[in-house]
């Protein structure tokens, strides 16, 4: 059990450091390593998918509190955009999770192998939509949070590479759109890890203290540390190439993408 909670804390802390240095939430790396960790710890193939994305999600109802509150004192949350968006949230992120717990486990890697190999286009070509010419309705916005949860649900992320792009396009600085969307991470990972608690309690095959789908050790030490060194990965963005490392970071998820869709399609 120690060493199992030793190789979390270290995931916790590249996952904080990696939040840090690109602005992205850490699920991104989270969900691959923990596929990858769970299945050397012989847990279930069915399950494994449905585990990651679960501890991911409940992971970021901590991390993300931590964000949100530095981004307020900012006052740059655009709170009245993110009400309605965060009633899309929570609906997109219920329907997200029953939708997972339908797929089998390879299904689902296919879908997180398609889903980061889009990640790395965009890292490594730094591709950005055009600010748009129209303000979003409130009705606009909660169409958006539902897809926005609903996907976040499914990979096991805080929804920023997809908030953060939308509410750019919808003419939102990027200051504001990264504020904002940190406030929509909990949201997402609150309904996000609630409901796989509900979808996985007695799942066979799971791990030994597992909460549903969530993998406490897993939980307990990538919060411990990620919250730390994402003030590391913050400095070193300042200090660092940052085109370099962005397409550091897109190799790597790229490789994480061939490695599922290579591994569940052939």
């Amino acid at each position: 059990m120690l060493l199992t909670l030793l190789l979390y804390l270290v995931l916790g802390a590249a996952a904080g450091i990696v939040a840090g240095l690109f602005g992205i939430g850490g699920g991104l790396l989270i969900v691959p390593v923990l596929i990858f960790s769970f299945g050397l710890q012989g847990m279930s193939a069915e399950v494994l998918t449905h585990a990651a994305v679960a501890t991911s999600l409940a992971t970021i109802v901590v991390t993300s509190i931590s964000s949100v509150r530095a981004h307020n004192k900012r006052g740059a949350v655009r709170w009245k955009m993110f009400r309605p968006l965060a009633v899309g949230i929570v609906v997109g992120a219920f329907l997200g999770v029953f939708t997972a717990d339908t797929m089998k486990g390879a299904h689902l890697q296919i879908a997180i192998g398609i889903f980061a190999l889009v990640v790395a286009i965009q890292m490594a070509f730094g591709l950005k939509p055009k600010a748009g010419q129209e303000t979003p309705s409130d009705k606009g916005l909660a169409g958006a949070g539902s897809v926005i949860g609903c996907a976040s649900a499914i990979f096991g992320i805080g929804g920023g590479t997809l908030t953060v792009p939308y509410l750019t396009w919808k003419q939102v600085s990027m200051q504001e759109a990264v504020a904002t969307s940190a406030a929509c991470g909990l949201p997402i990972a609150c309904m996000g890890a609630l409901t796989n608690i509900y979808t996985g309690w007695g799942e066979a095959g799971l791990a030994e203290w597992s909460l549903g789908y969530i993998y406490l050790p897993a939980f307990i030490g990538i919060v411990v540390s990620s919250s730390l060194c994402a003030k590391i990965g913050v400095k070193w963005a300042h200090s660092l190439p940052g085109d370099l490392l962005r397409k550091i970071f897109a190799g790597f998820l790229t490789l994480v993408a061939a490695r599922f869709l290579l591994a569940n399609l052939f």
